[in-house]
């Protein structure tokens, strides 16, 4: 009983540490939603989409694309080795608008991961000023969205803006899981930080991710990122290491994308990226396993105890979860806050994608992404 309490007092003191930290930090996080739509005058832009068989949802997305009323764009739709009606799809697009044009790779590279390759073929025959990287399912629900993205990047002088989308799901239970993985991913990456210019955390969202072509080449484009999986995340990394201004704003109302359609393709989706996250590490995978269960799931347990400390403990951890947990949901989603009453399940689910990912990368020596699977000694190569 003694070494519960204890266990537990540890876990209600991390816990204050930090809520405040995710209230504070979350605080000075802005929306570009609330911001002055200013002239849409501007530099070129260069908006890249790698598509890899995702022939039911590029039309959608690039229609919306198409109706921003940024005046100076040019769209490259890059055809990763689609097996589907893809192909079919871009080419019919760019049929309907002169500013798109379409890539086709049949193959990928040595070294390469197929959506980085993409964006890295993309970026060859782009002519703007400014890149956006933004993925084949994203919508873009405001027309005024690169407009105001683009002048907020040259009026702070940013080399980088990212932006996070809503992520909208259709079942209780997917709603529960996508909650339960942003508050997780707010308190362990801290996304905050990537507009401090003296902090080294950087922030990167495949949605959007607004980038100088400038700062790009100079950070060394993705062939610097061509073997990582969360090339994303790692984007906005490399910017940080090199000294370069940054900032992370949510853009709820703006962009909206389907992660995924049901908790069996969430699980399989995060395959690629849960061991990367934790940096491929099997004393990482546990720690986080272990750390997700006494965190979240333990103190709805001992709430039930008999002894009274423990029950007055647990109570209070739950309670500072339940705070913690409101601000994440308030400030990066547009779900109800009433999803927290599933939190010790969807934290159990958490814990089995965990592990599920982990085992299936160990058993098949690597990731398998979109169709192609990829070494776990290529992945593993040292970040440079």
């Amino acid at each position: 009983m003694i070494l519960l309490l204890l266990l537990l007092c540890a876990v209600l003191i991390v816990w204050i540490f930090i809520g405040m930290d995710v209230w504070r930090g979350l605080s000075n996080i802005s929306s570009i939603d609330e911001l002055f739509h200013p002239s849409s005058n501007g530099p070129l832009l260069s908006v890249i989409v790698p598509a890899r068989n995702e022939e039911e949802t590029i039309t959608d997305s690039i229609l919306s694309q198409l109706q921003q009323d940024y005046q100076r764009i040019q769209w490259i739709l890059v055809n990763d080795r689609s097996t589907d009606g893809t192909p079919e799809k871009l080419e019919a697009l760019a049929e309907m608008d002169k500013r798109i044009k379409v890539l086709h790779i049949d193959s990928l590279e040595k070294g390469w991961l197929g959506k980085n390759q993409a964006l890295y073929k993309g970026y060859q025959i782009s002519k703007g000023e400014l890149i956006l990287f933004t993925d084949a399912d994203v919508i873009f629900n405001d027309p005024g969205i690169l407009t105001k993205a683009v002048s907020l990047l040259r009026t702070q002088k940013l080399d980088h803006l990212t932006l996070a989308p809503h992520i909208k799901s259709q079942s209780f239970w997917l709603k529960s899981f996508v909650a339960f993985f942003l508050f997780g991913f707010s308190f362990y990456k801290r996304p905050w930080k990537a507009n401090d210019p003296s902090s080294k955390i950087g922030m990167g969202i495949g949605a959007f991710n607004l980038i100088t072509k400038s700062v790009y080449e100079e950070i060394g484009t993705h062939e610097r990122l061509k073997h990582m999986p969360d090339d994303d995340l790692q984007l906005g990394i490399h910017i940080k290491k090199h000294h370069k201004k940054q900032a992370f704003l949510t853009a709820l109302k703006s962009l909206e994308v389907e992660w995924y359609r049901s908790l069996k393709e969430a699980f399989n989706g995060l395959e690629k990226n849960t061991f990367a996250g934790l940096h491929y590490s099997f004393l990482l995978v546990l720690f986080a396993m272990l750390g997700v269960f006494c965190s979240t799931v333990l103190p709805f347990i001992t709430i039930f105890s008999g002894e009274t400390p423990i029950r007055v403990v647990s109570m209070i951890i739950i309670l500072f979860i339940g705070i913690t947990y409101l601000k994440v949901i308030k400030q990066m989603t547009k779900e109800t806050p009433l999803l927290f009453l599933a939190l010790p399940v969807t934290a159990l689910l958490f814990i089995y994608s965990i592990g599920r990912a982990t085992f299936l990368t160990f058993k098949r020596g690597g990731i398998e992404w979109r169709g192609t699977v990829y070494s776990f000694k290529e992945l593993k190569q040292k970040k440079k």
